[in-house]
């Protein structure tokens, strides 16, 4: 067993990854930020106020069926659940941006780059 795997173990959590055991806090910050309780959202969703208290703990590791409904019930995509303050995920969430602008508006990003080079 790895070390990593070992220490989350050990913290009566059962992620194998750091990033796994984001998912709970990251679930309660969305839940709170909309002044949701976890019975509120639990009903929301259709799941146990218990099972919903265990994946913010990180006792229950959800599955993405469970994430979708969440998102859904915080007004979220999946992919900006996944995209959180402080992620690697900057660069290409900067990427996709730009990709997402018509070409008149990448030639206007660029001359304005360009003007700071």
């Amino acid at each position: 067993m790895s070390k990593k795997r070992h220490d989350l173990q050990n913290e009566n959590t059962i992620f194998e990854t750091d990033e796994a055991a984001l998912v709970g806090p990251r679930i309660k910050e969305l839940r709170t930020a909309k002044h949701l309780s976890v019975n509120k959202l639990a009903n929301m969703t259709g799941v146990s106020q218990s099972y919903l208290r265990d994946v913010e703990l990180g006792k229950k590791n959800p599955t993405v069926n469970f994430l979708s409904l969440i998102c859904a019930s915080l007004g979220v995509s999946l992919r900006d659940f996944f995209d959180m303050p402080g992620s690697e995920k900057t660069e290409t969430t900067i990427l996709s941006k730009i990709e997402a602008l018509t070409e008149d508006k990448q030639s206007v990003l660029l001359e304005f780059l360009e003007a700071f080079t």
